[in-house]
């Protein structure tokens, strides 16, 4: 394994991992729920889909979207056993031991840390046309 500031340095270099953000729902679930609960996902996520030696549909586990930490694991290599290898040193093959989870844990909170420090991000162009065709409709009664 890497050290955490290792790792940040290295995911800086790459235009494909910085290209992960916090939507607008993934931001405020982290901000409403609070820290502690998108913690013990991040610990229950790593440890059922991604700590067993052949985790079902490796490299196919994490959506891309949905719940902070998925994106989380993306931005920071840690959404398959593939990517731990490659990013973090991790071996394939073997399960994911108890201080490797929390090390993999660590990454995805401290990117999701970062993460906060932004600004809110501004509603998605989907979700205010949904809103735009809510109040048309309404209008109509």
């Amino acid at each position: 394994m890497f050290s955490t500031d290792e790792v940040f340095l290295r995911l800086a270099g790459s235009s494909f991992r910085q290209g992960f953000h916090l939507g607008r729902d993934e931001y405020l679930y982290c901000q409403n729920r609070g820290s502690e609960v998108v913690s013990q996902h991040a610990v229950d996520f790593i440890a059922r889909r991604l700590a067993p030696a052949e985790p079902e549909n490796d490299g196919k586990q994490t959506p891309m979207r949905g719940h902070p930490v998925f994106i989380a694991q993306h931005a920071t290599a840690t959404c398959c056993r593939g990517c731990l290898a490659k990013w973090h040193g991790i071996a394939p093959h073997v399960p994911v031991t108890q201080g490797q989870q929390e090390y993999i844990v660590a990454v995805i909170l401290r990117w999701i840390n970062q993460e906060m420090q932004r600004s809110l991000p501004p509603a998605s162009r989907r979700a205010t046309k949904k809103r735009a065709d809510r109040r048309q409709q309404l209008d109509l009664f």
